[in-house]
């Protein structure tokens, strides 16, 4: 009944301020329209966090993100990654498109270059510039990190930790948080293993943070694994890495 409750709540004030807060920006890749949000405090030259959504596109849980981020003084931009036409609606289409950036990796990591252009052009001071990601999303704020793209900060929230085999480690210049659910299915002994062997021979300054009693989506207020305790305590540590590497 309380999950319920708070995601009754969740939803209804999201539907409300997004409506208020969030302004829609149009961009393109070539010929493929993208449909980005930006928060109303852009153009106010303020340090920037770029939000990669998890596998269903831009979700309220992306827009309760960027809304709350907003509070905190940064100017927001949430990245359309697969583009108008291709927004996925159901669990089965959201698979396969995802499986299709994370494999052309190169693809996924031009999205997130074009996403932080917009948000530079939203007035995000170039300098103080971090990406979060949720879910595949999350695989997006470490492929941010291993294109060497020009952030300070990386936050990869229930996110997918591996890379193909074939693809070589690299120097990390970023900051990387991980915040990794303990029982998400999708992480492997050997992935974690692979991704703290990747962290150490790129010389990373990175940390992982393991959320007990977690399955995959666990901030997810509209998910089953949803854990409201531990998803709290996660968001705090999200906002102090934030404050660590922007302010």
């Amino acid at each position: 009944m309380r999950k319920l409750i708070i995601l009754s709540l969740f939803m209804g004030l999201i539907q409300s301020l997004t409506a208020q807060s969030l302004k829609a920006i149009k961009y393109a890749d070539g010929a493929q329209e993208l449909n980005g949000l930006v928060t109303s405090n852009a153009g106010k030259n303020l340090p920037g966090v770029l939000i990669l959504p998890a596998w269903m596109g831009i979700d309220d849980e992306a827009k309760a993100a960027a809304l709350q981020l907003e509070k905190e003084g940064y100017v927001v931009f949430v990245a359309d990654i697969y583009g108008k036409g291709n927004i996925p609606t159901d669990f089965g289409s959201a698979a396969k498109i995802a499986t299709q950036f994370k494999t052309d990796y190169q693809l996924y990591q031009k999205r997130i270059s074009l996403a932080l252009a917009q948000l530079k052009a939203a007035g995000a001071q170039s300098s103080k510039i971090a990406v979060i990601g949720y879910c595949f999303g999350g695989t997006g704020a470490l492929e941010t990190a291993r294109a060497g793209f020009d952030v300070a900060g990386v936050v990869s929230i229930h996110g997918g930790l591996g890379k193909a085999s074939e693809r070589s480690n690299v120097p990390i210049k970023t900051k990387v948080l991980v915040e990794n659910p303990a029982e998400d299915k999708g992480v492997t002994k050997e992935i974690y293993d692979q991704l703290v062997q990747e962290m150490k021979d790129g010389k990373a300054d990175w940390q992982i943070i393991t959320y007990a009693n977690c399955g995959h989506t666990f901030t997810n207020p509209t998910s089953q694994e949803y854990n409201e305790v531990m998803a709290k305590r996660a968001w705090n540590h999200t906002l102090l890495f934030l404050s660590e590497v922007l302010k």
